[in-house]
């Protein structure tokens, strides 16, 4: 029996599991450089605006760190750096993506049933690179031919999309290899994230320190540096591809040195003692290394946005479209604030993915049939939902606060008043809890009644996203835009603002999370 024999139908299978999760991120992602260049054609008509936007954000470390370096003031150049962000993005979703199909199915056993029948020893990886390799390749195209939709150059277009997704192959096969290093999914995404941290440290530190060689060594510097739509440098693009096969070469190879459901590194091992006992100690130790992990991504994502909010209003400084968008988004006439009211508004998107995630930590233990015995001891069904509750609703107050309190600093020393920033910043971030709490008890409702459904919840913070990006640019009806909880926030740098909003967003919020809680306590565990 070949090595590979029954991939074809793990593929299938990996395509039905994810019919409705794949489309979304590929549609969704590969949609956002074409809105870009659509309100870069509206909002900088002349080629003067332009060199002053170029010049602006290039002058700033901050914007620079966050977005990439820009190569030019054409249309094209200032749409590839508006969306060097997004590679950071496709490469999270595609190691995900992979560690979800290789390791979590290992985890929860359902690897071994399949390894029982006619199933080659690496088709469960081939299938989940194979799998999520097209998806990029499709994202990357579509990418491609929406830009070109836009009037942009075929041939920027192309590379800027074969860009994007060969950041996406190369940290989907990182995905692959930290899979064969640790016997728990949980282990595999940390490593894989870290990974990913560091290779954007490297872009970091080499676009903003003149240390260009450093850029060169992160997966993360070479979309940039192919120069989309200034004279574009193909051969870049052969580094990633080069890239992959190495790690996939070393994967391999490792995936047949261990045992199926074990890890290449030794797990840690330890009793669940003192405050690490009972159902909340459990989720504790379950949850504290994404919040620890998010905290720290959260600010640092703030210190960059505040150190680059007096160089985002003076780029745009003149224009009065753009300062039009931004006072909307921001709340404020002042460009600087409205630029973190705008930017701290799509952070609080964010931090709803954390409560998303740590809701349906419950499904996932349920499906890995750890719930059941711990439900079938002394511990109630409310008191074990509580402690995953507890995350889910209390991280993003966490992860939001540190955002605001790392924006308040960095803009408070730009402008000499720290005392009197950090607190309105920190206000800013937590105004965004309540739209946050309304998605993750969306979560715990789905989990409650239809728990095979709970990550329909992505595709709702998905659509807030697109809503978000869409709404002030397009100019959208606003019955479409009130759709997202977001769209209620108040914005509260500006002078006139009432906390009805939230109020009621906080008061939905929870009447979701109740409702989840009824419903589990009612349906068994596990479904079937």
């Amino acid at each position: 029996m070949s090595t590979l024999t029954g991939t074809r139908h793990l593929v299938r299978l990996i395509l039905r599991r994810d019919r409705v999760l794949l489309p979304l991120w590929v549609l969704l992602l590969a949609l956002l450089p074409m809105t870009y260049a659509t309100s870069f054609f509206e909002l900088y008509p002349d080629q003067a605006q332009r060199a002053g936007y170029a010049t602006g954000t290039a002058s700033n470390p901050s914007i620079v760190a966050l977005l990439g370096p820009v190569y030019g003031d054409s249309i094209g150049a200032l749409t590839a750096q508006r969306g060097g962000f997004l590679t950071l993005v496709i490469g999270l979703v595609s190691l995900l993506t992979v560690i979800r199909h290789t390791r979590t199915e290992e985890e929860a056993g359902r690897r071994e049933l399949l390894g029982a029948t006619v199933l080659g020893r690496h088709a469960g990886l081939t299938a989940a690179l194979l799998v999520t390799y097209a998806a990029n390749l499709l994202l990357g195209l579509l990418t491609a031919a929406g830009l070109l939709a836009t009037g942009l150059p075929a041939a920027g277009s192309l590379a800027y999309g074969l860009s994007a997704a060969l950041a996406g192959v190369v940290f989907a096969t990182v995905g692959g290899l930290t899979a064969q290093l640790t016997e728990t999914a949980g282990g595999a995404r940390g490593l894989a994230v870290g990974v990913l941290g560091v290779a954007f440290a490297l872009r970091l530190v080499g676009d903003t320190a003149e240390r260009d060689w450093t850029s060169w060594l992160s997966p993360l510097g070479w979309a940039p540096r192919i120069r989309a739509y200034e004279g574009e440098r193909w051969w870049v693009l052969a580094l990633p591809v080069v890239l992959s096969v190495l790690l996939a070469a070393l994967a391999y190879p490792l995936s047949v040195r261990r045992d199926l459901g074990a890890g290449l590194l030794p797990p840690r091992l330890g009793p669940a003692e003192g405050g690490l006992a009972g159902p909340f100690g459990l989720a504790w130790r379950l949850h504290r290394g994404q919040l620890v992990g998010w905290s720290v991504g959260f600010g640092l994502l703030g210190l960059i946005l505040g150190g680059a909010a007096e160089a985002a209003g003076e780029a745009v400084q003149g224009n009065a479209a753009v300062e039009e968008i931004l006072a909307r988004l921001g709340g404020t006439s002042a460009l600087a604030e409205a630029y973190l009211g705008g930017t701290l508004g799509f952070v609080g998107l964010a931090a709803a993915g954390y409560g998303i995630q740590a809701a349906l930590r419950m499904r996932a233990e349920e499906a890995a049939g750890r719930a059941e015995p711990l439900l079938a001891t002394a511990v109630h069904r409310s008191r074990w939902l509580a402690s995953h509750l507890l995350f889910a609703l209390a991280g993003p107050v966490v992860v939001l606060a540190v955002a605001g309190f790392a924006v308040g600093v960095t803009y408070g020393l730009s402008v000499g008043d720290v005392p009197g920033q950090l607190p309105r910043m920190v206000g800013v971030g937590l105004a965004q809890v309540p739209a946050a709490w309304v998605l993750a008890g969306l979560a715990v409702l789905l989990y409650g009644v239809l728990p095979r459904f709970a990550p329909v919840a992505w595709g709702a913070l998905a659509a807030c996203v697109l809503l978000g990006q869409l709404g002030a640019v397009l100019e959208l009806s606003q019955w479409l835009l009130d759709l997202s909880p977001f769209t209620h926030t108040p914005q509260v740098l500006g002078d006139d603002w009432a906390a009805t909003p939230l109020v009621t967003l906080t008061a939905l919020g929870v009447a979701l999370a109740v409702a989840g809680t009824a419903a589990f306590r009612r349906r068994d565990v596990p479904t079937t």
